[in-house]
């Protein structure tokens, strides 16, 4: 029979392997019949708060009770948000009052922090949660709320960057992420065997692909510390220590390790499989790491939070020189990818450089954004080449186009298209040009409008004198940045994003 409901796959595991390690943190850890009992006794302390359909915010930082009060929140009948208690209280008190929780669960150590947010529903703190005792009455309700669920219902949401305003609130089935994960261990060949190294935060939808990748095969799940990405040595003890198998990480964090030389202290024995995706992975970058695992498997996915985590899939299979850029590859089972071009019309393989807007149909699409039915009409949308039944996709706001062969490539994001003296410029080409010049470990392309002119940032001992004759050999000359600036490091957006906002405020505040 078909899942219905995600505990299906804790409850699974908790059933074949009870005594093995589900999650663990630097402090604590939890087997899958622990993992599992924790989870239920906090769906019932949650149960007189939540109704079907509610939301439950979690302010507490990622560790292992933090996934109890995730399936707890679940088990209630409910689905949960996951708050990032270092974010701006601004944008908090913006992202509580799009969810409207039926309560919030935090910690003693963040209960504090709550103040000034506002909040003026019930507060619980998670360990009176684990300290509930279960009651018979209990149990025959959260059975009732078991037998009456959908795979159509919400599972959690996760509020978008908002690079172009307000963060909005994608809400995501139960469904989409079943038929997601299926697809995505298979081919991924993560199994129980698998030890998985986490680095996304849990408000970031890189750790869903952690998190039911391990849950639903019976893997261990190792919750890596933030700090330690800014310590190359510690995130590398770190990995071999806890004998880490899998990395499905962000390229900022991947790039950490190869721009501070981390391969030179160590090389971790036991990871065979490294998957990235939220940005262009730099191939100087990319080909570290392989030389580091020549035996590894490397795969490049695709795919904004709208739909699921990832809608695409590219598994490294041949040797790529430092100027050349990684396709998308193909979709994953279930999902349709197509481009759409101004016009609305299906731009194909037999089009190459043709630019279009990636879009997507299938059941990983999502649900649409939370209590914000305008910003969900205007992406979620009638597929326009199907006008006989409804079929809703996704308009990502990414460009792509084929090549010669047939092979799709991402191009830029819609907004990161600019115009500079009656000349249409992608971003991506000039920080391809730039990462071109041997010198250059990494390189962020911004358009300042303030100062009319393009502004590259780049890492690295290069010059620039050196980076425009290289990109001189790669690009025409309208394209290549008035403004360069060394950078030590890039700041990052909390996701491990290059912060383009930051990177911007730089090119404004200073003249050349």
């Amino acid at each position: 029979m078909n899942k219905i409901n995600v505990l299906e796959f804790l409850e699974e595991s908790a059933g074949r392997v009870p005594q093995k390690t589900a999650v663990e943190d630097l402090k604590s850890s939890m087997t899958y019949q622990e993992l599992w009992q924790a989870s239920f006794t906090c769906g019932a302390a949650l149960h007189r708060y939540v109704k079907p359909g509610q939301a439950v915010a979690v302010f507490m930082d990622k560790t292992v009770q933090t996934l109890a009060v995730f399936f707890g929140a679940v088990y209630a009948g409910g689905f949960y948000c996951m708050l990032d208690p270092s974010q701006p209280p601004e944008r908090l008190q913006h992202i509580l009052s799009t969810l409207r929780p039926a309560v919030l669960v935090t910690d003693k150590k963040m209960s504090r922090r709550l103040a000034g947010l506002g909040f003026t529903g019930p507060i619980v703190n998670a360990e009176d949660l684990q300290a509930h005792r279960v009651t018979a009455a209990e149990k025959k309700a959260l059975a009732v709320v078991r037998r009456e669920a959908l795979d159509i219902d919400p599972l959690y949401a996760i509020f978008t960057s908002g690079s172009t305003g307000m963060p909005k609130g994608v809400l995501v089935s139960h469904r989409s992420v079943i038929d997601f994960i299926g697809y995505f261990t298979k081919i991924m060949e993560i199994g129980e065997d698998d030890i998985i190294g986490n680095q996304a935060p849990f408000d970031f939808d890189v750790s869903v692909k952690d998190i039911y990748s391990a849950i639903s095969t019976g893997a261990t799940l190792e919750l890596i510390p933030k700090l330690y990405f800014s310590f190359p040595t510690k995130l590398l003890d770190f990995l071999d220590d806890r004998k880490v198998t899998s990395l499905t990480w962000a390229v900022s964090a991947l790039c950490i390790v190869t721009t501070l030389n981390g391969f030179s202290y160590k090389i971790p024995s036991s990871i065979r499989r490294v998957i990235f995706s939220g940005e262009v992975m730099p191939i100087r970058h990319l080909n570290a790491w392989r030389k580091a695992y020549p035996h590894a498997t490397f795969v490049n996915v695709y795919g904004p939070t709208e739909i699921t985590c990832n809608c695409m899939y590219y598994i490294v299979n041949r040797e790529f020189q430092d100027d050349e850029e990684l396709p998308l590859g193909r979709p994953f089972p279930n999902e349709r990818v197509f481009l759409l071009d101004e016009n609305n019309h299906l731009i194909t393989a037999q089009e190459p450089d043709r630019l279009g807007e990636i879009c997507v149909s299938g059941t990983a699409v999502t649900l649409g954004y939370l209590n914000a039915p305008d910003k969900t009409a205007e992406a979620f949308v009638q597929n326009p080449l199907n006008n006989r039944y409804p079929e809703t996709i996704y308009r990502t706001g990414d460009l792509a186009s084929y090549s010669e062969d047939g092979e799709l490539f991402y191009r830029t994001r819609k907004d990161f298209q600019v115009k500079l003296f009656g000349h249409r410029i992608e971003l991506s080409e000039v920080e391809l040009a730039a990462n071109a010049c041997k010198d250059v470990v990494r390189s962020c392309c911004v358009f300042d409008k303030t100062n009319n002119r393009l502004a590259l940032f780049y890492i690295g001992k290069a010059d620039k004198k050196e980076i425009s004759r290289t990109m001189q050999q790669k690009i025409p000359r309208f394209m290549i940045p008035t403004f360069m600036k060394n950078m030590p490091e890039f700041p990052l957006t909390k996701n491990g994003k290059i912060d383009r906002k930051a990177l911007l405020r730089v090119s404004e505040d200073e003249k050349e």
